[in-house]
């Protein structure tokens, strides 16, 4: 079954506001089963809205539309609705009872304009919106459903799952989709698909394998479709397993895990704690391992020696070592992690210099150029690592070698 998707706001076509409401709700469909056939942004103007209603009509079974459902003047949705299934706006007792109801827990005294939300096309069934004052709407036009829904993120959500998915499921005779995804890190996108590229010829019609690449890491999902959900599951798990194998050395994780959730599990299993000496990333890896929940248990703290003073005198490294081998370089990297461990009296430390770019490179070291050690109490190891010639992707990347090297270490710890 296709599905279409319409995001409605001049904000969302001149990019001041990210259209983020697509996407989730692209993938929210495509998980019960549909086709996401179209996804289209329009403007704050009757006509346009109009006129993309009589496209996606003739061509789709379910359009869904966000954003327009305001009490504002530019807020024309439920207009160019009306226009377009040639009805009027009737208001709604009920509805209006809500938004009171609603307000009046918040202590807001309620106005024209909220009275406005409580209007809804006539020939349409009310959606209540639990969390907010503009309702939904779902509207029938020949075998067509449209639904429309409010463009503030938390809102639509919420009105998707608990009650529009359900209602979707119950409505339209679907096919199930079963979804896993694999996370590797340390392989680029190309070479994976050459290793991969036998196994994914040979996989049955049903199972499709997609790349998702982003800076230091590489998705591979893989999506199985049949109308029995235990064979489905079955057939999902056989090629997974298949595929674990064959990216087993990159693995580190599944679906929506994080290297820094991963690193810190770990830590936690193991029992052992963790600090940081920065430079090129310049804090970046502190602020993943931070990010999660409960990571003061194993995340002592870091030094971000991003000068060669700040090595010098923060991190007591010997300024004949950064003057004869270079800030960015083995010896220096190696010692700032060994003195970093002494500092913070961790089981483990990670250290990161290198160029982040777009300046300051050289034919012996471009920008890119990136050294990792790991000291624990037993010694330090280093690993150099060339990333390319943009900032934002090297920092990236570089945080992400450096926590999985810190992951892959862990694995091995008894």
């Amino acid at each position: 079954m296709n599905a279409e998707i319409i995001s409605i706001g001049n904000e969302l076509l001149i990019g001041q506001v990210i259209n983020t409401n697509a996407s989730w709700i692209a993938e929210q469909l495509t998980k019960i089963g549909f086709t996401i056939s179209h996804i289209t942004t329009v403007g704050d103007n009757k006509s346009d809205i109009i006129n993309v209603l009589r496209q996606v009509n003739i061509r789709s079974g379910l359009v869904l539309i966000t954003g327009g459902l305001g009490p504002t003047s530019d807020d024309i949705t439920k207009p160019a609705l009306c226009e377009y299934f040639e009805t009027d706006l009737r208001f709604d007792d009920n509805v209006f009872k809500y938004i009171c109801e609603f307000l009046a827990l918040r202590n807001i005294t309620v106005n024209d304009l909220n009275r406005k939300q409580a209007e809804v096309p006539t020939s349409c069934k009310v959606i209540y919106n639990e969390i907010g004052t503009a309702p939904g709407i779902w509207l029938l036009k020949d075998t067509t459903i449209f639904i429309a829904m409010p463009g503030v993120p938390f809102e639509m959500k919420q009105m998707m799952e608990k009650w529009i998915l359900p209602e979707l499921q119950k409505t339209f005779a679907l096919p199930v989709i079963q979804q896993k995804t694999l996370l590797t890190h340390g392989i680029a996108e190309s070479k994976l698909a050459s290793n991969l590229s036998k196994w994914e010829e040979a996989l049955p019609e049903n199972i499709k394998l997609a790349y998702l690449p982003s800076p230091g890491i590489v998705r591979l999902r893989l999506t199985a479709t049949n109308n029995d959900k235990q064979h489905t599951e079955q057939l999902l798990q056989l090629h997974l397993n298949q595929l674990h194998k064959l990216v087993a050395d990159y693995f580190f994780g599944y679906d929506d895990d994080t290297m820094e959730e991963i690193v810190g599990k770990l830590l936690i299993k193991k029992n052992r704690t963790f600090s940081a000496a920065e430079s090129c990333t310049g804090g970046n890896v502190s602020k993943m391992v931070v990010s999660v929940p409960g990571s003061s248990e194993y995340f002592k703290g870091s030094i971000i020696a991003y000068s060669n003073k700040t090595k010098i005198y923060n991190l007591g490294i010997d300024a004949t070592l950064i003057i004869d081998y270079g800030a960015v370089s083995k010896p220096v990297v190696e010692a700032m992690a060994k003195s970093c461990l002494s500092i913070f009296g961790t089981d483990y430390t990670l250290a990161v210099s290198g160029i982040a770019g777009p300046s300051g490179g050289t034919a012996e070291k471009p920008v890119g150029t990136v050294w990792i050690a790991l000291a624990k109490k037993g010694g330090v190891v280093s690993e150099l690592f060339h990333f390319g010639d943009n900032r934002e992707r090297n920092i990236q990347k570089a945080s992400m070698a450096a926590l999985n090297m810190l992951r892959k270490e862990l694995l091995n710890d008894k």
